[in-house]
């Protein structure tokens, strides 16, 4: 599903560069489940940013379903990420004016949804994660778990084969993370594949895959004792670097 060759990320600080990433290669099979671990700085949230089609690399080819990306300009990049990707933050980066049901609703608007179909898509979502109730609550009437499954459901709801979370549990204390934690695996379970970007190393041993990064580099890729294969179904999804530490 995802292949990146020699992907680096270079940005100009002043009169200084900063290597962000440094000729990364990765492979992502349908269906894994990836926690991406290391400390600050290391290139993880850059690493997403460029798998979402949120940013360019300075070098290198990243291919997303037999598709390589670079060559497409910006238009078909948007509609590449809207039809594929979802994305999940730590600070869920809610619209603060809308309701819960209209944050969930927004990427209908945007990838064209006609309105009659609309309401019976935002009513499952809302029951489906467990939020009906505050469907006409905004941001700020919210505990931090329901905004965060607001968030997933609106990153959810054009049903992407791949979802991007960015620290989901940063910004939760442990029971409530444990609860969005519980959530995206049951998402990563129908077939989806899911990245993590995290510092927590629970997360990474409940991941099917753990990429550890240092210096813009992926210095370990392994898979997690106990859940061979990193698919849902445990069929041998693998990839780049298999149990050998890279």
């Amino acid at each position: 599903m995802i292949a990146l060759a020699g992907i680096s990320r270079t940005f100009k600080v002043g009169d200084q560069e900063v290597h962000a990433l440094r000729e990364v290669d990765l492979q992502i099979e349908p269906g894994e489940y990836v926690a991406v671990m290391g400390p600050s700085g290391s290139g993880k949230s850059t690493l997403m940013h460029l798998l979402g089609l949120l940013d360019h690399p300075s070098s290198g080819s990243y291919t997303l379903d037999e598709r390589e990306v670079g060559s497409l300009d910006e238009g078909e990049r948007a509609r590449l990420r809207r039809e594929k990707i979802g994305f999940v933050f730590q600070f869920f980066h809610l619209v603060p004016r809308m309701t819960a049901a209209q944050n969930i609703g927004l990427p209908l608007i945007l990838a064209g949804i006609p309105p009659a179909e609309r309401p019976s898509r935002i009513e499952a979502a809302l029951e489906g994660f467990g939020i009906a109730d505050r469907a006409g609550h905004r941001p700020d009437q919210l505990s931090g778990g329901q905004r965060q499954r607001v968030a997933i459901a609106r990153a959810t709801i054009l049903q992407p084969s791949i979802l991007l979370a960015d620290e989901p549990t940063g910004n939760l204390d442990r029971a409530t993370g444990k609860e969005v934690l519980d959530l995206l695996e049951s998402l990563w379970r129908t077939g989806l594949t899911l990245l993590i970007v995290t510092h927590d190393p629970e997360i990474g041993e409940r991941a099917s895959r753990r990429l550890r990064m240092e210096d813009g580099r992926i210095v370990e890729d392994r898979l997690s004792p106990g859940r061979p294969g990193g698919g849902p179904t445990g069929d041998g999804g693998g990839g780049a670097g298999g149990d050998d530490a890279r």
